[in-house]
């Protein structure tokens, strides 16, 4: 998934219009003013980031009958040497030293 970016405006092709209260408007562009961004760019920004945070986020999906066996066989499959995984695994935590 893309992550959003501020000063890239190429392929801003879509309007895409809200509305909100002069209270919130207010808050939004004193947070962009604090970044150094316009109120569009950090709008867009701050959309872009939670809703991937949404997608990243879901507990349920759904997959077709090739894409389970598929899913099914990646997590029965023993998982592949990692030797600095198995290094920091045999390590101490901080807390523990």
């Amino acid at each position: 998934m893309a992550n959003a970016q501020s000063s890239d405006k190429p392929g801003r092709d879509v309007t895409i219009n809200l509305r909100a209260s002069g209270k919130q408007r207010t808050l939004i562009d004193r947070a962009a003013e604090a970044l150094g961004k316009n109120r569009s760019d950090f709008m867009l920004e701050a959309s872009c980031r939670e809703a991937e945070s949404v997608l990243l986020d879901r507990r349920y999906f759904s997959l077709d009958a090739d894409g389970f066996a598929r899913f099914m066989a990646m997590l029965d499959a023993p998982p592949s040497a990692n030797p600095k995984l198995r290094r920091l695994l045999a390590e101490k935590a901080p807390w523990e030293k």
